[in-house]
């Protein structure tokens, strides 16, 4: 089976809808990421992926399908488990990926450009909220700043009742509720 090396650019609802279930079929099962959207959002692909589609849809086809406030969930989900430049990185990394393996053109650049702009934007409103400013640097802050995250690949579910019973998901100790 050969796979074309023509890809052509975003052109419709169709596409978009296709790029944002291509990417969270990789975010869920991410190990970084993964766990924010499964264990801590509990996200409901069927009822997000129109909306995310809708989102995207707006941004890069015009159609003025997405009416509502994109940041107030991802501070709400940011107080259950703070959001750190790390995640941010990763999910542009992921997006990015997803959209050069599908599509290439104007939209498809648009797409990266526009992700890189939510989350830097995203990424600093969390940071004022989370903590004093520069303790987490934000996306393409440069390699030498790193994303501050360990990966902790998923295992049995630790004993709660045990002392330490929590997983631990990043190195600054920050402990998140039990999954």
């Amino acid at each position: 089976m050969s796979v074309s090396s023509e890809r052509r650019d975003i052109e419709s609802r169709a596409d978009v809808e296709r790029l944002v279930r291509a990417f969270y079929g990789r975010a869920l099962k991410d190990p970084i990421i993964g766990f924010i959207f499964v264990d801590v959002a509990r996200l409901d692909l069927e009822e997000h992926v129109p909306v995310i589609s809708s989102f995207w849809e707006t941004i890069l086809l015009g159609a003025r399908s997405y009416g509502g406030g994109a940041f107030a969930p991802h501070a709400m989900l940011n107080m259950k488990v703070r959001l750190r430049a790390g995640h941010f990185e990763r999910w542009l990394l992921l997006w990015r990926t997803t959209v050069d393996e599908l599509f290439a053109g104007e939209r498809a650049e648009l797409a990266k450009s526009h992700a890189l702009r939510v989350a830097r934007a995203f990424s600093g409103r969390l940071a004022a909220i989370n903590g004093p400013a520069g303790s987490d640097p934000g996306p393409e802050a440069g390699a030498s700043a790193g994303p501050g995250l360990v990966v902790i690949q998923p295992g049995p579910a630790p004993d709660r009742d045990a002392p330490g019973g929590e997983r631990r998901r990043d190195q600054l100790g920050d402990r998140l509720p039990p999954l």
